[in-house]
């Protein structure tokens, strides 16, 4: 069993990496506003739209990034979630159930 636990630290460390290395973009403001983030919660770029400032006023911008920064940490949880599913079924496979 010790086997079986230290070949599934290993395969999830793999899975940490490289779900670290996929993105997911999130797009709010109609398209004005695109954030990207990792599957592990980095954010990687915001991009605005620079003729969206000039129509907008500073409290509707905070409030566009603030649902965008919701969206996309959201979306990264779920990419995150979808590709460590496997680990569930493996613990329940040695009797771990969480």
């Amino acid at each position: 069993m010790k086997a079986q636990v230290q070949a599934l630290q290993k395969q999830m460390q793999e899975q940490q990496a490289k779900i670290a290395e996929m993105e997911t973009t999130t797009t709010v403001g109609g398209g004005a506003i695109k954030i990207t983030m990792t599957g592990d919660q980095v954010c990687k770029s915001v991009v605005i739209d620079p003729e969206f400032l000039k129509d907008s006023d500073a409290e509707t911008l905070q409030d566009i990034l603030l649902s965008g920064f919701n969206m996309a940490l959201e979306q990264s949880r779920k990419l995150a979630d979808e590709n460590m599913g496997f680990l569930g079924n493996t613990l329940s496979s040695l009797g771990l159930n969480f």
